[in-house]
């Protein structure tokens, strides 16, 4: 029998998987630098601003003096990034920019990949953001009522922590091979994995999956195509 059969709940990550950070954001972030003269492109300063963010995260994770939350650090990034591209600016700007964040979009296949994948499975957000701000792209921007949004201050540590998915697990009443993390990042299926999850791989982005043991039980490039893998045909039939 395959270990997917199992699985009784879908744990999505929100941000790059379900909404679209970069073609939500770089609107933004080019008004912005046109406004001070820059040179940068909008998606030059969004990847580095996304790599220094992931940065932040795991430090945060590393030092142990409290989790900070994911806007927060999503804020120091922005202001390292606004540094290292030489970009002059004040804190109320730099605030005006992460308004951006309230207005995030999901991708164009969210919609009736989740519908398909409802009839199924428990559908559950399990992401890096805090729980108003969660509530709020789900509600406002994704418009789509999940059976349980999970942040990971429940766990006081961003994803990959494996806390952050064994708590998921335990807070669903599941055994952690009964739970699927969706995501595009494959740092969180690995993790994930690690933690005796099952897990898919949304590359989105054509990346690379991580040089490890832990492998994504299904690869897909949208949620369209993971609902084929998972719901017609059913795994294993």
């Amino acid at each position: 029998m395959s270990p997917l059969e199992n699985v009784k709940a879908l744990t999505f990550d929100l941000f790059g998987t379900v909404l679209d950070l970069g073609g939500s954001l770089t609107p933004a972030i080019q008004e912005f630098l046109d406004a001070k003269g820059s040179s940068i492109s909008a998606d030059e300063f969004w990847r580095q601003w996304r790599y220094r963010q992931r940065i932040e995260q795991y430090q945060d994770n590393i030092v142990m003096l409290g989790h900070s939350g994911y806007l927060p650090v999503a804020r120091r990034a922005c202001h390292y990034t606004l540094q290292l591209f030489g970009v002059d600016f004040t804190q109320d700007e730099l605030s005006r920019l992460m308004e951006a964040w309230q207005e995030l979009s999901p991708f164009p296949d969210v919609a009736e990949g989740l519908e398909r994948l409802a009839k199924r499975y428990q559908l559950v957000a399990l992401s890096n953001g805090e729980p108003e701000f969660l509530d709020h792209l789900a509600k406002n921007r994704v418009q789509w009522e999940f059976d349980r949004i999970i942040s990971v201050q429940v766990a006081g540590a961003f994803k990959p922590h494996p806390g952050v998915y064994r708590r998921a697990a335990g807070l669903l009443g599941l055994e952690v091979g009964e739970c699927l993390m969706v995501s595009a990042n494959s740092f969180d299926v690995m993790g994930a994995r690690m933690c005796g999850l099952r897990g898919a791989f949304v590359n989105r982005g054509d990346l690379p999956y991580e040089d490890s043991p832990y492998v994504p039980d299904v690869t897909c490039r949208d949620f369209l195509e993971l609902a084929d893998a998972l719901v017609s045909p059913r795994v294993g039939e």
